[in-house]
């Protein structure tokens, strides 16, 4: 039995052959549209989402099988007092594969241990989000056509941003890649992260408090929201809120390939004038999520079309 707790469960080669049944469901849906008639997928969410949670359950149901849980831990026994251990040890009787959102660094990697049936991390506090990355990917792919020789920028939460963390994970394995990280002093990347995914590895990198400084630089920015919900004070929070808002004059720095990604929701950090920007691609990558989970699911299940 597999789960998928961090990035790097998956090797380089999986993850081409999830990138190849995603592309694959995109040209062909029909084919996959009963490969799991009989599964049923829990999303266990003790934190909210929108996309991740409705991303999964779309995926599940164009597989052909079921969808059942929670979207809020106020809607689960942890308001009792129940273990995630608990939780999990229970609701592996009731589903065939469980994808968890819980805002405790590490709480996936504990539900896994006490769980029966594949579990995913649907994200874990500030700490990892691997299928945010798979969708990454498959946006990188389609948009650019490689992993390798590019210029990356990581702009904004750089320090509790754990898509930022994951796709950091992810692209350090390939050849060339050169990482912008960008952010106020407050919000720099974790020091563990930038040892072991980039110094350790030798990747090159340069980090800047200046967007407008670097952007011409990149072919592919990655821009985050500055979150609310990972601040122990309001004073702070406000105070960088707005540190780096994306707009057209930012744009007209930039490559004329570049391509801007977002994991979204985006709060005001991409400023909407740039929607209509062909180089915005942060909708189609939402849109690409679901189709590698469905790809995701599928391997995990180990069922075939």
């Amino acid at each position: 039995m597999r789960n998928l707790i961090n990035i790097l469960d998956l090797s380089v080669e999986e993850i081409a052959e999830l990138i190849s049944v995603a592309d694959d469901i995109i040209a062909n849906p029909a084919k996959y549209r009963h490969v799991c008639d009989d599964k049923i997928l829990a999303t266990l969410f003790f934190e909210p989402s929108t996309r991740t949670r409705l991303s999964f359950e779309s995926a599940m149901l164009n597989l052909g099988g079921k969808v059942l849980g929670f979207s809020d831990a106020n809607s689960s026994s942890s308001t009792k007092g129940e273990s995630v251990a608990d939780t999990v040890a229970v609701v592996s009787g009731y589903a065939d594969i469980i994808a968890m959102r819980h805002p405790k660094e590490g709480a996936p990697m504990v539900a896994a241990m006490h769980s029966t049936i594949p579990v995913i991390n649907a994200g874990d506090g500030g700490h990892y989000h691997p299928t945010q990355t798979l969708t990454d990917l498959l946006t990188i792919h389609h948009e650019k056509g490689r992993f390798d020789n590019l210029v990356i920028g990581l702009c904004g939460d750089l320090k509790f941003g754990r898509t930022v963390h994951s796709l950091i994970e992810a692209m350090s394995r390939y050849s060339g890649i050169r990482f912008v990280l960008i952010s106020p002093e407050e919000l720099k990347l974790p020091s563990f992260v930038k040892q072991e995914y980039i110094k350790d590895k030798n990747i090159d990198y340069v980090q800047s408090t200046s967007l407008e400084d670097v952007i011409g630089e990149l072919d592919i920015l990655y821009m985050t929201r500055v979150q609310r919900e990972r601040f122990f004070n309001e004073e702070d929070y406000l105070r960088l809120k707005d540190s780096y808002i994306l707009d057209k004059a930012k744009m007209e720095k930039a490559k004329a390939d570049m391509i801007v990604l977002h994991p979204l929701p985006r709060v005001n950090e991409i400023s909407t004038e740039v929607d209509d920007d062909p180089r915005a691609c942060y909708f189609r990558q939402a849109h690409y999520g679901k189709f590698i989970r469905m790809a995701l699911i599928m391997k995990l299940l180990e069922v075939k079309a």
